[in-house]
């Protein structure tokens, strides 16, 4: 391990903190961008070397934002420094891309349930307790804000309705969100490393072509279980139907995206094509519920010929 190593490793990472927490509109994509430091470093350096360095740049991490008064950040930072560091133990592994992925954003959400347990014990509360109370803290403290504003009481009430509403439907979903979120994540990280190893000379995974990659043939039972889970009465049953359903929609949406990658390659579309389709579909939410029925009709209507090929194989 070398000096310029754990140099390198913190500045990268508390660039992209601060930007993602000081800079609008694009400090979202920093803060998406902050496991990179952390997988590069790990993997350059191997397992025991790379330990060493993520653990030296986290400490003075948390000393830094500690000392700038953005104690919110050391949380992240220690997230991000994991994701980063059980990537690159997943990449010698030389798993499939789905595998690394499940693996990863699995292991980041144990990590995160604990952490909320161990501060729901500190408050003699659930973990799931804890997150609905800062959302409802923030919500609140929007409302607060915009009545400091000098808005009349009436726009504020109103205001406040709209907010209230706003909160039992996030307090319905934030479970599938958050796991959608955490593997969205990773998926990301995974696929902006490629470029990134192959600068450096870093050996990179053999994902094979992941316009061939598709979701497991059985999870559309799960689908279908949730959807008619969703008709019955409220509580613990429909909670976990709704949020089921919502990750289940979002690998079927990644299942779609592999479809149309598959047929770029297959008709050599060029990069800027490519953009513009890809930020359709960021901007355009109806092509993502294209992309999900693609992905779930996939193994009866087979877009792409596979199973066909394989059973004439």
């Amino acid at each position: 391990m070398k000096f310029t190593d754990v140099v390198g490793c913190f500045g990268a990472a508390s660039v992209l903190l601060f930007g993602s927490a000081l800079i609008p509109l694009l400090g979202p994509l920093f803060g998406l961008l902050t496991p990179l430091p952390f997988l590069f470093y790990a993997s350059k350096l191997g397992t025991l070397d790379g330990l060493k360095a993520s653990a030296v740049a986290l400490s003075l991490l948390a000393f830094l934002f500690y000392l700038t008064g953005h104690a919110q950040l050391i949380f992240l930072s220690v997230e991000f420094c994991f994701l980063g560091v059980v990537l690159a133990g997943l990449f010698r592994k030389r798993l499939s891309v789905g595998t690394t992925i499940l693996w990863a954003a699995g292991l980041v959400l144990i990590l995160g349930f604990t952490a909320l347990t161990l501060i729901g014990w500190s408050k003699a509360m659930g973990p799931f307790d804890v997150v609905q109370a800062y959302l409802r803290e923030s919500l609140d403290e929007a409302a607060r804000v915009y009545r400091h504003m000098g808005m009349e009481e009436t726009q504020v009430a109103e205001f406040q309705r709209y907010l209230k509403t706003l909160t039992d439907m996030i307090l319905k979903v934030y479970l599938g969100l958050l796991i959608v979120g955490t593997g969205f994540i990773v998926w990301f990280n995974v696929m902006v490393s490629r470029p990134l190893f192959r600068l450096a000379g870093l050996e990179y995974p053999d994902f094979g072509d992941l316009g061939r990659w598709h979701a497991p043939e059985h999870l559309v039972w799960g689908v279908i279980a949730s959807g008619f889970s969703l008709f019955l009465t409220g509580g613990v049953i429909q909670f976990l139907a709704v949020n089921s359903l919502i990750v289940m929609v979002a690998i079927y949406v990644f299942h779609g995206l592999s479809i149309l990658l598959f047929y770029l390659n297959k008709y050599h579309i060029p990069v800027w094509v490519r953009a513009g389709i890809y930020f359709l579909i960021i901007f355009q939410q109806v092509f993502l519920l294209v992309l999900a029925l693609a992905g779930l009709f996939d193994q009866w209507v087979d877009f792409r010929r596979i199973h066909t090929r394989k059973a004439a194989e």
